[in-house]
């Protein structure tokens, strides 16, 4: 029998977060590795899953999930047992979604911003959806600082989307390596999930090459 999860994703994209994600909730799943090189996440066969042509898309059941924050927070809904989000009737499901989405919506387009220079108008900050890089990543620490996760004790899909975006940005440097962050990574670190997407991705990374 087929997964009823399939993840459609290359390892080097924000795929992983996705994968993570997966390893995190624990159900079995299905890998469709796309080819970037060959355009293949553009081929008009996937277009009509994913019509933005781009990784990472679940598909669970039929239903398509895509975006990686909308794909954790998905997942920890569908398997509410596997405890990776507040219940419905649980006050701390306000925290956890306000900072998985500001992760998406704030802390990703700051570092890429940053990153790439990008000229923004000093003079009317509120233009940008995040306001200013210092203050995302002032907000991005108060985030992480109680610890030593978003919610405290527990750890959630928040943890999995807040913790790949800052591991992409120190890599890329363009996240500064405060205190604060480094400390939670090496919290997030010791995940047997992220050991074992981080494994996964490698190989698949691998395959990709020697095909190439």
């Amino acid at each position: 029998m087929s997964a009823s999860l399939v993840l459609y994703t290359n390892p080097m994209s924000r795929g992983r977060i996705a994968h993570f994600m997966l390893e995190e909730v624990g159900e079995p799943y299905e890998v469709r590795l796309l080819r970037f090189d060959k355009r293949e996440h553009k081929s008009p066969e996937y277009l009509k899953t994913n019509p933005m042509g781009k990784v990472p898309t679940l598909v669970h059941n039929g239903h398509v999930v895509t975006e990686a924050a909308a794909i954790c927070a998905y997942l920890a809904d569908a398997f509410p047992g596997k405890r990776l989000a507040p219940a419905l009737d649980d006050p701390a499901r306000g925290t956890y979604f306000r900072w998985l989405f500001f992760g998406a919506g704030c802390v990703e387009p700051a570092i890429i911003d940053h990153s790439f220079s990008r000229p923004l108008p000093a003079d009317r900050p509120g233009v940008m959806g995040y306001g200013t890089y210092k203050d995302t990543l002032d907000a991005l620490e108060k985030a992480v600082a109680p610890g030593p996760f978003i919610l405290g004790e527990q750890f959630s899909a928040a943890d999995v989307y807040i913790g790949s975006q800052i591991a992409w940005g120190l890599m890329t440097k363009g996240i500064e390596p405060r205190p604060t962050y480094l400390k939670y990574m090496e919290i997030i670190n010791q995940r047997p999930a992220l050991h074992r997407t981080n494994k996964q991705n490698d190989e698949l990374a691998a395959k990709l090459k020697a095909e190439s």
